[in-house]
């Protein structure tokens, strides 16, 4: 996660940073999420596999259905919430599918609550009422990402698989901020969507929503099945980069704040361009950067679970090959602090097996090498270089 507004504006980054570092991470506040301990990652929790509509780039590949009895039970899920607040993880956040359809979400949520821990929504938006949106800040559900893949019904809906939908996600939005719910809108670039992005981004600003956060796509899943036509070129993130740099500089980093995910070589590109226009927060920034170390932090800061128990680094690694355990055989803790799983430890070291430009890059150290996932499923080489990147080009 690159969070462009704090590279540019540099409010309370280092200062707190080291200030949080001191003390205990319990308290640590979602803005600074990506400088926890690798020992107290943030979890997304895949809480089922259903979903109501069909994303042509799921990464779980959900679909529509009854309750699948291979998800964890309710109790198994207490269970499991149990063991990471024994951990202190600074946040669970609770995915899908579409994780409003399962219907012990509140219990669950309030449980967690009870735990002590922090939690988060990640939905598509489309059942999120009044009254859900009202349901959620009575569970203290803290943050709500809603995604929408266009600035109008026409693109969104296509992308999302069913009529409606940007109607209803829009209102979501509209929901969770009359109520004073902390919310973000979410959107993965593709081709499809390149030249909305922008446009998008005004109306999140427009809708008095805080967040904007752009994800680059990690064909998994679902998304495998993408075709050529509708993947990003090296050349259109340079253009998404530039619009999104230019805005972020515009924008008052007191009320909105940008950032991007699964793209870890942008922050190399924002400081090279602070640099290059010799903006007096660069040093800052390159600090921040060197602060927070490996900023792929899948393996390391960052943990999924399947709604079946199975563990992997990330959410977009849900392959049977780099499963790293399942919280029914062994507690999620043991599993996450065994040193000897060849997965975890290769991923925690990933730097020395870099190969092709990423290997050869003299920024390595600052992004880990950009999307390892992105790079197998796209070479089928888990130490290739990063398809995406535009550095060094």
């Amino acid at each position: 996660m690159i969070r462009i507004t704090r590279l540019l504006h540099g409010k309370g980054t280092v200062s707190e940073l080291i200030k949080r570092r001191k003390g205990s991470l319990s308290d640590v506040p979602s803005e600074l999420l990506a400088f926890t301990e690798a020992n107290r990652p943030l979890v997304f929790w895949n809480l089922t596999n259903r979903c109501n509509l069909l994303c042509s780039q799921c990464y779980i590949n959900a679909k529509s259905g009854n309750s699948n009895n291979e998800e964890l039970s309710t109790d198994e899920a207490k269970n499991f919430i149990d063991n990471l607040a024994e951990m202190k993880i600074p946040l669970l956040m609770f995915s899908g599918g579409e994780p409003l359809l399962r219907k012990d979400l509140w219990e669950l949520a309030s449980y967690a609550k009870s735990k002590g821990l922090k939690t988060a929504l990640s939905s598509n938006g489309t059942l999120i009422t009044k009254e859900i949106a009202a349901k959620i800040k009575k569970v203290s559900i803290e943050y709500v990402g809603i995604s929408l893949d266009g600035v109008n019904q026409k693109t969104h809906d296509a992308i999302r698989g069913k009529p409606g939908s940007f109607k209803k996600s829009i209102q979501a939005l509209k929901n969770c901020v009359d109520i004073g719910l902390k919310c973000g809108v979410r959107i993965t670039a593709t081709a499809e969507n390149l030249n909305e992005i922008l446009s998008l981004l005004d109306l999140t600003v427009k809708l008095k929503i805080p967040r904007f956060c752009l994800y680059w796509l990690v064909p998994s899943g679902r998304g495998r099945e993408l075709s050529r036509s509708k993947n990003l070129e090296k050349s259109d993130v340079e253009q998404i980069l530039e619009g999104l740099y230019e805005k972020t500089k515009e924008l008052d980093p007191n009320e909105f704040e940008i950032l991007t995910v699964d793209g870890p070589q942008d922050g190399i590109y924002i400081i090279k361009k602070m640099e290059k226009e010799n903006l007096p927060g660069y040093r800052d920034a390159l600090k921040l950067l060197q602060l927070t170390g490996d900023s792929c932090s899948a393996g390391i800061r960052i943990a999924n679970v399947d709604p079946f128990g199975n563990v992997f680094v990330c959410q977009f690694a849900q392959l049977d090959e780099l499963k790293i355990g399942n919280v029914r055989d062994r507690k999620f803790s043991e599993i996450w602090k065994d040193n000897n799983n060849p997965i975890l430890s290769a991923f925690r070291n990933k730097i020395e097996n870099l190969s092709g430009k990423c290997g050869e890059c003299d920024h390595k150290e600052l992004c880990g090498g950009g999307c390892r996932i992105r790079a197998y499923i796209q070479y089928n080489d888990l130490w290739a270089e990063d398809p995406l990147c535009p550095i060094n080009e």
